[in-house]
């Protein structure tokens, strides 16, 4: 996602950069723009699996999988699949129960400065079981939401480093500022001002 990101504020704010230095930019994030941010970001692994509790190779585990992220009127939804098997590791099986419920987070878009974050954490769907739940709660309230967070400016100062030798410009970001965040139909609108220097 910080490829993504980078090359769509970048094209953006290069297109501004000989004639309109430091004016308000319109930046659209598309949803699978953000849903790859999720997956990049907290479902990594080769087998796209998170885990709340053990591992790969655990008797007993929780994990999330099978990340969804879409749009519902103003917030963001993500839907997750949790697989757990509760109870105690014996000869190598775990001796209890297993679930297999969708839990579902929603939030809302929030400016922060330079960053690219998420509000207003609501949790909507969850399992019937209390100690599955004391593990998910936590996951989808504030794992979630912050493996989303994206800051917009490390990610354009980084880019514009090399901007000399591929484009002939050196092109630096002085300033940028997140004023706001919506959703508009398939995509995140994100208003921004910024301020670039090209030598």
């Amino acid at each position: 996602m910080r490829r993504i990101l980078c090359t769509a504020i970048l094209a953006l704010l290069c297109s501004l950069a000989c004639s309109s230095i430091g004016h308000a930019v319109e930046l659209k994030l598309s949803r699978e723009a953000l849903d790859r941010t999720l997956h990049q970001q907290l479902f990594s692994s080769p087998d796209g699996r998170y885990y709340l509790k053990g591992d790969a190779k655990s008797a007993c585990s929780v994990y999330a999988d099978k990340a969804d992220l879409s749009f519902v009127q103003d917030r963001i939804v993500v839907t997750v699949k949790i697989h757990a098997t509760l109870g105690k590791a014996w000869g190598g099986k775990c001796l209890g129960i297993t679930l297999n419920p969708t839990a579902e987070v929603s939030m809302l878009p929030d400016a922060e400065g330079e960053t690219i974050g998420f509000r207003d954490a609501r949790v909507e769907k969850i399992s019937d079981s209390k100690e599955l739940n004391f593990l998910l709660t936590p996951f989808l309230r504030r794992q979630i939401p912050s493996s989303m967070k994206v800051n917009a400016a490390d990610i354009l100062r980084q880019s514009l480093a090399g901007s000399l030798k591929t484009t002939g410009y050196a092109i630096s970001l002085d300033r940028l500022k997140i004023h706001s965040m919506l959703i508009e139909g398939s995509a995140l609108i994100v208003d921004l001002d910024a301020d670039l220097s090209v030598k």
